[in-house]
């Protein structure tokens, strides 16, 4: 598994901000037709980082926000009270499975875009498709289960999306590092993978920027990086709809798996 240098993102639009917007027109989409969503999970992840994640300093007090400070905080996360009964049971299932979050190589969504995966990978090391700090951030907690990424390409082959799944063993372990991801995508982040020379995709310049997004299910974190294949910086509204509508339908697919009752 290859994993490419990371850029930074478009623009300083607040990317929690980006999430509970999006969340918003997801829920209007189901209301007026049948799909794929995130259902009990999402609303769980809202409950939980609405106000039971806890952020320390070095010297154990509590901050409202994370620590300015390089080093990576101490993240405290419990459950509302209010948790899904289903939970347990939910978390006894085996972490989704690369076949369950990417099923297909060749990707037509609703809209009727198209899109080929031109690479899967998979490891049960997670430290190994990450930035050192979000490492970091997962061995506060139990652990990350597994991480799976899949590199696609749109129909003109210009785009580079490299969607990834962390799955983990508890629901805390996921809220917090969405939260952390969230407030800071460019220092916890996923690396993106780089497209294998059978693809024959370039690859994307280092320093080039990129489109960062990211959700919560039941008990992963779906992160998907969009970058253009030439490091461009032009069309920030093409590759930002691109790098949402996978970020979706990966989503879509990992909810289906993790919580099916509720799609």
């Amino acid at each position: 598994m290859t994993f490419g240098d990371q850029g930074m993102p478009y623009g300083t639009v607040d990317p929690y901000a980006q999430w509970v917007a999006e969340q918003e027109r997801i829920r209007r989409r189901r209301r007026t037709r049948r799909a794929v969503a995130a259902g009990t999970g999402v609303l769980l992840v809202a409950a939980i980082t609405a106000g039971a994640v806890l952020y320390t300093d070095g010297d154990g007090q509590g901050a409202a926000t994370a620590a300015s400070s390089p080093a990576v905080p101490s993240v405290s996360v419990t459950l509302p009270s209010d948790a899904p009964s289903a939970l347990p049971s939910l978390l006894s299932r085996p972490a989704v499975r690369p076949e369950q979050a990417f099923p297909a190589k060749s990707v037509r969504l609703a809209d009727g875009s198209r899109y080929e995966r031109v690479d899967l990978a998979t490891t049960s090391d997670c430290a190994e498709g990450m930035a050192p700090e979000l490492a970091a951030l997962i061995a506060q907690g139990q652990g990350c289960e597994r991480l799976t990424a899949a590199l696609f390409t749109d129909a003109e082959r210009r785009s580079q999306v490299t969607v990834t799944v962390l799955s983990f063993r508890r629901v805390e372990d996921a809220s917090s590092v969405f939260a952390m991801a969230s407030m800071d995508p460019v220092t916890y982040q996923v690396v993106s993978l780089d497209p294998p020379p059978a693809a024959g995709l370039p690859t994307v310049p280092p320093g080039s920027a990129g489109v960062f997004r990211r959700v919560m299910t039941v008990r992963s974190v779906v992160f998907a990086n969009g970058q253009w294949g030439d490091g461009s910086e032009a069309d920030e509204d093409a590759i930002t709809g691109q790098t949402e509508d996978l970020l979706r339908y990966v989503n879509d697919n990992v909810v289906a798996y993790e919580d099916p009752d509720s799609v």
